[in-house]
């Protein structure tokens, strides 16, 4: 029989046993219920990022899902750039706006950044410094030991990767965060794709849009002018381009003018005139294929004199037409520093939408050329009725009345009669006037201010040693009429003639325009300058030539040095 103390002995050994067993119970449904809570959790991100059709909002989305799934104080999430070598894009959590600023620029993808680009495989590190590949952290950047980066793929295809650092409580990432991670980033491929086709199917619906508000304003009979403002102006919306600039060969030159520009800058390239060969317009012009360029500001295709593009980056010149139907014009868009370059799928619509603008265009002008066919041909009946019918009557009334005037014994009565044979007379020579103004079909081609002022100055090259640059606005070729326009060339020749004789100068910017009032032509030198006691009888020259005019020459100094010509004259009113 037992003692009392070996009883009490097998009575507190099972409520120990009882103990344990309760209290490991204990912890596996704490256990179960942590990972239900989390399995919850991760079906929670996986909706919330899948509701989301915006692309940048579903990577922001991603970016707070799998940082609050795995306790993360920091994540981030990098687009792998068209290259597939370094970052275009990265999306943070964590780290706020003010530190972001004090660090500096988005990382590119170098050290452990880099790795993940270069071996898309989930990688969980206890101390990322002690990394083989770890590249360190700039200036003002948080530290960051414990480190879990996970790729995300779209259609097998590696989107970008996910990085969290820092796990709350000071733990390290393990096998579960991994899981846990690698399952929204499958899920985060699926949401992508979807907000990019989504993207995709509203950016095409965009340029149906802008195509038929383009082919609506030209087929109802929009001016020109407007309906090429529409078209860059929705360019660069669409493409979220800074700048605009719609270009268009010049007759019988080798040169584009600028007829119109929109946005960043705008006022600094209107009236600008760019040679074909030689320049990033000129090539898209010249080859009828878009030319893309990763910074304008530092593409040898561009003027590096020119500060137009300042503060500006990517860019792309776009023809309208194709080569074997003739180029109309070249498109260039421009977007602001540190965007993203245009890609070939973002070419690729725009491409579509310039061949559909010039079709629209080309259209338009051959309903304005039957239309003005039509005039000209009511032009001639109206003429050959004129000249058969008014004109010969009027001839045979007045030889009925000279041969009736001789009969007429009244001095007085005979003289009327004779008088009015002449204002019959008269009358046919108006009539006749009149005939010839209608059939009379205008300038010959090439032959307007435009033109002649652009071969001026392509003459004027070789004798100065090089190229002055060349800016034209308004409508020159239909408001300053012919008397007024020999005079502008005659103005521009000359002035040119003296720059390179006298000043010495190795830069010379012409400015030609008109706003239907007055034309304006300024030629600028940075040269010596006009000498106090130097001849003048060619300035005299230029002077009387205004004055003729109604207008006026004036001669300033510029701040730099050298000489500011500006001549200018009346325009008659053409209504």
């Amino acid at each position: 029989m037992d003692s009392p103390d070996q009883a009490e002995a097998r009575v507190r050994l099972p409520q120990l046993r009882l103990d344990e067993l309760l209290e490991e119970l204990q912890a596996r449904l704490d256990a179960a219920r942590g990972t239900r809570d989390r399995v919850h959790s991760l079906l929670e991100a996986v909706l919330s990022v899948g509701r989301e059709l915006d692309l940048e909002h579903v990577l922001h989305s991603i970016v707070e899902a799998a940082a609050a799934l795995v306790d993360a104080r920091y994540a981030a999430l990098g687009v792998i750039g068209p290259d597939g070598k370094r970052l275009s894009a990265f999306h943070t959590v964590g780290v706020s706006e003010e530190q972001i600023a004090r660090i500096g620029p988005y990382p590119e993808g170098h050290g452990i950044l880099g790795e993940l680009i270069r071996h898309p495989e989930p990688l969980r590190l206890p101390d990322l410094s002690e990394h083989a590949a770890s590249y360190g952290f700039p200036a003002h950047h948080p530290p960051m030991r414990t480190f879990l980066g996970v790729p995300i793929r779209v259609r097998d295809q590696v989107f970008g990767n996910l990085y969290l650092t820092e796990k709350r409580g000071g733990a390290q990432f393990d096998e579960e965060d991994e899981s846990v991670l690698s399952t929204l980033a499958v899920a985060a491929g699926v949401a992508i794709d979807n907000a990019r086709l989504y993207e995709q199917s509203r950016l095409r619906e965009r340029w149906l849009q802008a195509n038929a508000e383009i082919t609506h304003s030209l087929m109802s009979g929009s001016e020109r002018g407007a309906a090429l403002g529409l078209i860059a102006e929705r360019a660069r919306e669409i493409t979220g381009a800074a700048l605009a600039v719609l270009t268009m060969p010049m007759p019988d030159t080798d040169s584009l003018v600028v007829e119109l520009a929109t946005g960043q800058g705008a006022e600094d390239h209107r009236g600008l005139v760019l040679p074909i060969d030689d320049s990033l317009t000129g090539l898209a012009f010249a080859t009828a294929e878009p030319v893309r360029s990763p910074d304008i500001t530092r593409d040898a295709r561009v003027s590096a004199a020119a500060p137009r593009f300042t503060g500006l980056g990517p860019a792309v010149a776009v023809p309208f037409g194709a080569a074997d139907e003739g180029v109309r014009g070249v498109v260039l868009l421009v977007r602001q520093a540190g965007k993203a370059v245009f890609s070939a799928k973002e070419t690729e619509p725009l491409q579509g939408f310039a061949a559909q603008a010039a079709l629209a265009m080309e259209l338009a002008e051959r309903r304005r050329d039957a239309e003005q066919i039509a005039v000209l041909q009511d032009r001639d009946r109206i003429a050959r009725d004129l000249h058969d019918l008014a004109i010969q009557r009027l001839f045979a009334t007045g030889m009925t009345l000279q041969s009736a005037g001789r009969l007429i014994d009244n001095g007085s009565a005979s003289e009327r009669v004779l008088r009015a044979v002449d204002d019959l007379d008269e009358t046919i020579k108006i009539i006749r006037s009149t005939i010839f103004g209608l059939r009379s079909r205008g300038t010959a081609a090439g032959a307007g201010l435009r033109g002649r002022t652009v071969r001026v100055v392509g003459e004027a090259a070789p004798v100065l040693g090089f190229a002055p640059s060349l800016r034209m606005e308004g409508l020159l070729d239909t408001e300053v009429p012919g008397r007024i326009a020999e005079h502008v060339v005659a103005v521009l020749s000359e002035a040119l003639t003296n720059v390179a004789r006298h000043a010495r100068a190795d830069r010379v910017a012409v400015a030609l325009e008109t706003d239907g009032r007055e034309v304006r032509l300024s030629v600028t030198d940075n040269g010596v300058g006009i000498p106090s006691g130097g001849r003048r009888s060619g300035l005299r020259n230029l002077a009387e030539r205004a004055a003729q005019l109604g207008g006026e020459l004036r001669l300033t100094e510029p701040a730099g040095g050298g000489t500011a010509l500006e001549w200018r004259a009346p325009v008659p009113d053409q209504g």
